[in-house]
């Protein structure tokens, strides 16, 4: 994923460039939507397969990230950036991973996903080995047992079932996507800032 992570951070490095040089003559909330719309979407698009990477990719990533807000908010290159995030109600880039990865578990547990997807995910209770176990009336996924953590371990499977087993329970047994993802985004965010 190296490659993959350079060409990102290089294309929404060249977007901000060009954004910094009409700055002067647009205003703040236009510039806003400009970075959201031109960079955040780079980030985001697939974010999914992220998870579990070295912190030194996701650093870079979270690079764009702090030079995104300092240009929102016309701050320099050395200045503090988790208030002008915080202000933006932007979650860093793990946090962001784990959001996409909720959020796309979510729908795959309630059939909104495509069906290569969903069989991916399988409830901790249908597995034979958790019959027996009080853990049998909670809504835990079942986390497939892996030999190597950098391969196995990055699995949707893998990552997906230890992220939803992590998540508090006001937020896994929400009603609907919309109020999952409300929800879950507040707890990241408590967690990324807090």
């Amino acid at each position: 994923m190296r490659t993959h992570v350079a060409k990102t951070v290089s294309s929404c490095f060249a977007v901000l460039r060009q954004l910094r040089s009409i700055r002067r003559s647009v205003s703040d909330p236009v510039v806003q939507s400009l970075v959201v719309a031109l960079v955040l979407t780079k980030l985001n698009y697939g974010s999914v397969t992220l998870a579990g990477l070295p912190a030194i990719q996701l650093d870079m990533l979270q690079s764009v990230l702090n030079a995104a807000a300092r240009l929102i908010y016309r701050r320099r290159k050395f200045d503090h950036v988790s208030p002008l995030l915080k202000e933006l109600h932007w979650l860093r880039v793990p946090e962001c991973i784990t959001f996409w990865l909720a959020a796309l578990a979510y729908r795959c547990q309630h059939n909104m996903a495509p069906h290569h997807l969903t069989t991916q995910l399988q409830q901790a209770s249908n597995v034979g080995y958790w019959q027996h176990l009080r853990s049998l009336s909670s809504a835990m996924l079942d986390v497939p047992r892996t030999e190597h953590m950098t391969v196995g371990g990055r699995a949707f499977s893998s990552t997906a079932a230890h992220v939803c087993n992590s998540l508090p329970t006001t937020v896994q047994f929400s009603k609907s996507l919309d109020i999952f993802r409300r929800r879950l985004k507040t707890e990241l965010f408590e967690h990324s800032y807090n």
